[in-house]
């Protein structure tokens, strides 16, 4: 481990032990209880941990509030995306309800894509979540990001090969076969 690493990793501790409290209530005023709050809070921190080279922050508030805002928002969209695959799941065909466990399995299974979705850079990411989940074409997705189109073409085969690797290896096919 280089002395940069361990630097890093002093200052980010030094933050943690000034700010985590601070944006623990900030986050409960916006959230209420939510069971969340803590999670969130402490993504937050991580993910500074990981970024390579963090420059002096100046504002460590600003920057905590920035991240966990981005943080809530993926929180509301997996939800709502989860939400909206189980509600069509279920109208698709009113003879195929599902069990609570057949539930669960498939709430675990878009849990398990959302994390390796998580692995991809932010901008593949957002790509592919605002051509699947949004719906926007690739012209849209262009603008809305500051891209080219050629990047929006390779970032959605970058994602999609991701999540072909991952629905290979998991249950969520199996599921969704089923019920057809």
């Amino acid at each position: 481990m280089s002395g940069t690493d361990v630097s890093h990793r002093n200052h980010i501790d030094g933050l943690f032990r000034a700010h985590y409290s601070w944006l623990c209530a900030h986050l409960r005023r916006h959230l209420g209880a939510s069971p969340s709050v803590e999670d969130i809070a402490a993504e937050t921190f991580v993910q500074l941990l990981q970024s390579p080279g963090l420059t002096p922050i100046r504002e460590p508030r600003a920057l905590l509030t920035t991240i966990a805002r981005r943080l809530i928002y993926q929180l509301w969209r997996r939800r709502n995306l989860e939400h909206r695959h189980l509600d069509q799941l279920q109208h698709d065909d009113p003879q195929s309800v599902k069990s609570p466990e057949e539930l669960v399995q498939l709430s675990q299974a878009l849990q398990g894509l959302d994390q390796t979705l998580g692995r991809l850079p932010g901008k593949v990411r957002a790509t592919f979540l605002l051509s699947r989940v949004d719906g926007l074409t690739y012209p849209q997705i262009a603008a809305e990001l500051g891209i080219s189109q050629r990047s929006v073409s390779v970032y959605m085969t970058r994602s999609q090969a991701l999540c072909d690797r991952h629905s290979a290896n998991q249950p969520l096919n199996a599921l969704t076969r089923r019920s057809a």
